[in-house]
């Protein structure tokens, strides 16, 4: 990936139908691949958030986050660096229970990662894991090298910035702030 870094976008938004739709399309035209998706309510009432990584350069993201801003039910959007921001995933692993309890070695590896087992019977047990997306994705090799998963599945990422401000909470109080001057002006000059 020459010169590509991940970035992480954060938008938010009100949650209209749709607006899914318009956020991916500034990818799919500018023919950018999202590596992860993960969309959900915010802090702040009303308002969803957006996290979505992929694969690009600092010119192309900043394009991208503008093309996004201009979209009218999209509060605010930002990108930024692994360093600026704490993110997890969640991974659920579906391991085979006889492979599993054969010997110590799975069990050792579940340990190892933090991982905890949270459904177990005869024929099944659910291997439950959140982290960084490379905790993960070293959990399941191992996992995998042991020949007991059966199925898996993870989540997109979701973060927050290591700000020490959240940003669209500013953004919301400048606009409120602009908007109650202007009915003042307004009233002042009847």
């Amino acid at each position: 990936m020459d010169n590509k870094t991940l970035y992480t976008l954060i938008v938010h938004s009100e949650n209209f139908a749709g607006l899914l739709n318009q956020v991916t399309a500034v990818f799919t035209r500018r023919q950018i691949n999202i590596e992860s998706l993960n969309v959900s309510a915010s802090s702040i009432k009303g308002v969803h958030k957006y996290t979505i990584t992929a694969w690009t350069d600092a010119d192309t993201i900043e394009k991208v986050v503008r093309q996004i801003e201009k979209k009218i039910d999209v509060i605010q959007a930002q990108y930024f660096t692994d360093d600026e921001i704490y993110s997890h995933e969640i991974s659920i692993f579906k391991v085979s229970t006889p492979k599993f309890q054969n010997g110590p070695e799975p069990s050792k590896v579940v340990r190892k990662y933090g991982a905890r087992i949270v459904e177990m019977n005869p024929v099944f047990s659910i291997v439950e894991k959140n982290g960084t997306s490379e905790e993960i994705t070293a959990l399941y090799g191992e996992l995998r090298a042991l020949d007991c998963v059966l199925q898996s599945v993870r989540s997109g990422r979701v973060a927050i910035t290591t700000s020490r401000f959240e940003r669209v909470n500013e953004f919301l109080n400048d606009r409120e702030e602009k908007y109650r001057k202007s009915r003042l002006d307004g009233q002042s000059s009847c």
